[in-house]
């Protein structure tokens, strides 16, 4: 075989391993083998382009900063705090307290925190039964609406007692947090002077 063919069909080989290698590396991606040939070219051609491409791959990569937290649920339990003392109720220590002073305590804590609830919530109950009523659910129910408990075997619908109607959220008005304080400050300490 003439020398000038041996040369040119190795050169072939090596552009179709070559080729083929790209391809494995990218995960059979065709787009992504020719940004990176263009790339290399690039690279190549222009030494602001290398060093471009360089400071780009020596960059630390910061660790993705944790999803900010909705305010939403916080404000309406600033305003359960803030109306009806509620945090500070369910996180008082309350094992030397008498019946009647956590009863005295519960009458108030209740009336306000109903008052926040019906003044920036709408609710609805999930299921129209009264409890202790029957009810029926139906196949395809949504099982974060509807708990089912007992003995639960086979496949819906299922009939049984209302135990609970639930609850759902069907409109909320909640005021708007400050501009520039932290929302998620339930309450601010207080510090007399």
């Amino acid at each position: 075989m003439d020398p000038i063919y041996v040369v040119l069909l190795t050169l072939l080989s090596v552009g179709v391993l070559k080729s083929l290698f790209l391809l494995v590396i990218s995960g059979g991606n065709v787009v992504r083998v020719m940004a990176a040939t263009r790339a290399f070219f690039a690279i190549c051609g222009s030494q602001e382009t290398a060093d471009k491409v360089l400071i780009l791959m020596s960059a630390k990569k910061e660790p993705p900063k944790p999803p900010r937290l909705s305010s939403e649920p916080v404000r309406l339990l600033a305003l359960l705090q803030r109306d009806a003392r509620l945090l500070d109720f369910l996180l008082e220590n309350i094992d030397g307290a008498s019946n009647d002073q956590i009863g005295a305590g519960v009458r108030e804590v209740h009336k306000k925190a109903q008052a926040v609830l019906k003044e920036h919530l709408t609710l609805e109950p999930v299921l129209a039964q009264a409890e202790g009523a029957s009810t029926q659910v139906p196949t395809g129910f949504d099982p974060s609406a509807i708990r089912l408990t007992g003995n639960v075997t086979g496949q819906p619908p299922f009939t049984g007692k209302v135990i609970h109607h639930g609850w759902r959220v069907k409109a909320y008005n909640l005021p708007k947090p400050v501009e520039g304080q932290d929302d998620l400050v339930v309450m601010a300490a207080e510090v007399e002077l």
